[in-house]
Formats: C-alpha cells, sequence, structure tokens
C-alpha cells in the first residue's frame, strides 16, 4: 500500500464554489462570497470559498488514494485517479448547490467548471507538490502516521495558497461569484 499518497488534490475553484456548505445551495444569509456592494472581497469570504473547495478535493484525493492502494496501483496511476477524483467531487459538490436551486443540468455543469476550475488545479498543483518533493511522503502507507500528517500539511498549504486565487476571481465576478448569483 504505497503511495497511498497518490496525492491529495483539491482545488476547486472555490470561491466558496462547492455545492453544500459555505458559499453553496444552504444559503444561510452568508455573503458566501459575493462581493459586497462597492465590489469588495472579504477574506473571510474567499476563505469560505476555498474551504468548501478544500472539502470535495480532500474527499476525492482520499478516495482515490484507498482505491489505487488497495489495487496496489502505483503512485502515478493512483495520483491520477486522486486528482480525477478531487474533482470530480469539487464539482459535484458545487452541483448540488446550483442543482438545488433550480438550475438545470446543463447550465449547473457549465457554471460549476467555471467556477471551480483554477481553484482545484491550483490545490491540486500545490497539495500533489508538498506531496512528491516530502522525501517518503510518496511511499508512506496509509497506516504510516506520516502519510496522514504530510496529508494534513499539504492540504493545509493548498488552502493558504488557494484563498487569494478566490478572494481575486470573486472580486472580478468570477469563480463562486457566479454560483451565488443562483442563490437567493
Amino acid at each position: 500500500m504505497e503511495h497511498a499518497h497518490a496525492h491529495h488534490e483539491h482545488g476547486n475553484e472555490h470561491d466558496g464554489a462547492h455545492g453544500p456548505g459555505p458559499g453553496h445551495g444552504d444559503d444561510h444569509g452568508h455573503d458566501h462570497g459575493r462581493p459586497p456592494a462597492g465590489g469588495r472581497v472579504t477574506w473571510s469570504a474567499a476563505a469560505r470559498a476555498t474551504l468548501h473547495c478544500l472539502t470535495g478535493c480532500a474527499i476525492g484525493e482520499v478516495l482515490g488514494m484507498v482505491i489505487g492502494t488497495a489495487l496496489g496501483w502505483g503512485n502515478v496511476p493512483t495520483m491520477i485517479l486522486a486528482i480525477i477524483l478531487a474533482f470530480v467531487f469539487g464539482y459535484a459538490l458545487t452541483l448540488r448547490g446550483i442543482l438545488a436551486a433550480g438550475v438545470d443540468l446543463r447550465s449547473a455543469v457549465r457554471v460549476a467548471l467555471a467556477a471551480d476550475t483554477l481553484s482545484i488545479a491550483v490545490m491540486e498543483l500545490i497539495d500533489n507538490g508538498v506531496i512528491a518533493l516530502w522525501p517518503g511522503a510518496m511511499d508512506a502507507h496509509l497506516a504510516d502516521p506520516l502519510f496522514w500528517i504530510v496529508l494534513a500539511i499539504a492540504l493545509a498549504a493548498a488552502f493558504v495558497i488557494t484563498v487569494p486565487v478566490n478572494k481575486w476571481m470573486i472580486g472580478r465576478g468570477k469563480g463562486h461569484a457566479v454560483v451565488h448569483r443562483y442563490h437567493h
């Protein structure tokens, strides 16, 4: 079960973009990444959007690593599966919120792709980069504490670096700002 690290990727363009949760589907009266009057975006809104994205990415990455490891795959195929699943789960969380708002599937898919692609890509790049560069991380097994420690550090680094990306996107009416146009 080496390469259980098959990488954790998240980076959904989560300007709060991933579906349910802060900034999605369940609009609980929060600004969820919407630029306030005057177009200013708070760091808090960007962080909520990024956390939402990180959730979908982390689910997909861990699932990909578990599947790849269970099937005895090497690091590269496991990493590829984890990255694919990070995008799938990131987009799925966003789609759930958009579809709940009554948007048709075709339009919802377009919005999710526009909202989350950059964010997920940045998260995946950072997360996988940390894991690939950390000595011994790529060969750690799921039962090894090193695997989980490096995964947590990689996800934290991806979050910190993606928040400013999402803030910038939301401030320009892109990313999660697009998703919020469908919430009441």
